[in-house]
């Protein structure tokens, strides 16, 4: 089993992955930024939504999104999330590397680094050529990763971030000359311990813009945060969006 179809995972640490502040900021974000910002009824789809962080506030703005997740129970934590804010939203059990939906959508997301999880470059490079597939002509992928040039200021670094009634330790290693990336989490909660170790694939800014390029996306642009500043050494984020031509 690879470690994202591990559903212990995401609830176990879901204290971590997806904190009230992450739902306050992506409220503000569809709310404020320029490379969220969507029309009332564009076609708008969340891939690897988890508990519905930005579907939710997508369907607010008057969007018909769909949120696609391979975890089961992030995927009731959105619908519950959803029927209490009384919006309608489509959610689907999906792994990203399979789904497509050909020319069904205007705007895809991925957030939060959930791209990269596939340990062969290929198959990252599949999950990209099934959004590009998924677009209506004009429509846009952006996806929002950790780059390289920012992880490189911190990285090494370990980090201890307290939950409500624990603390998570963080530790992350670079693998196979700067090419993956290994995070070991230890939560330490209420007497008991529990592990987890995510890998990652890592993308500079020109690495991931010549992998948009090869799979058919034109005007494609990096920004370094959602208010789409320059990606430069101030950037706290790699955020890449290309468009389907139409």
């Amino acid at each position: 089993m690879h470690w994202y179809e591990d559903d212990d995972l995401w609830v176990g640490f879901a204290d971590v992955m997806f904190p009230p502040s992450r739902a306050e900021e992506a409220e503000r974000l569809t709310a404020t930024s320029p490379l969220l910002k969507v029309a009332e009824g564009a076609r708008v789809l969340d891939l690897a939504c988890g508990p519905a962080t930005h579907v939710l506030p997508l369907a607010k703005k008057g969007a018909e999104v769909t949120g696609v997740d391979l975890s089961p129970a992030m995927l009731e934590r959105a619908r519950e999330a959803c029927e209490a804010a009384e919006v309608s939203v489509k959610l689907v059990q999906a792994d990203m590397l399979e789904y497509v939906e050909p020319g069904a959508y205007d705007l895809i997301i991925n957030m939060y680094t959930s791209f990269g999880y596939f340990t062969e470059p290929g198959d990252n490079r599949t999950v990209l050529r099934n959004a590009f597939t998924s677009l209506a002509p004009g429509g846009s992928l952006l996806v929002d990763v950790l780059g390289k040039e920012v992880l490189a200021g911190w990285v090494g670094r370990p980090q201890a971030v307290d939950i409500d009634g624990g603390t998570v330790f963080m530790r992350d290693t670079i693998l196979d000359d700067w090419t993956r990336l290994k995070t070991d989490w230890t939560l330490v909660r209420d007497g008991e311990v529990k592990q987890a170790s995510i890998l990652s694939f890592l993308y500079s800014a020109a690495e991931l813009k010549a992998l948009f390029e090869a799979v058919g996306f034109t005007d494609v642009e990096c920004f370094g945060d959602f208010d789409g500043s320059p990606y430069d050494d101030s950037a706290r984020r790699l955020i890449v969006r290309g468009v389907r031509a139409g």
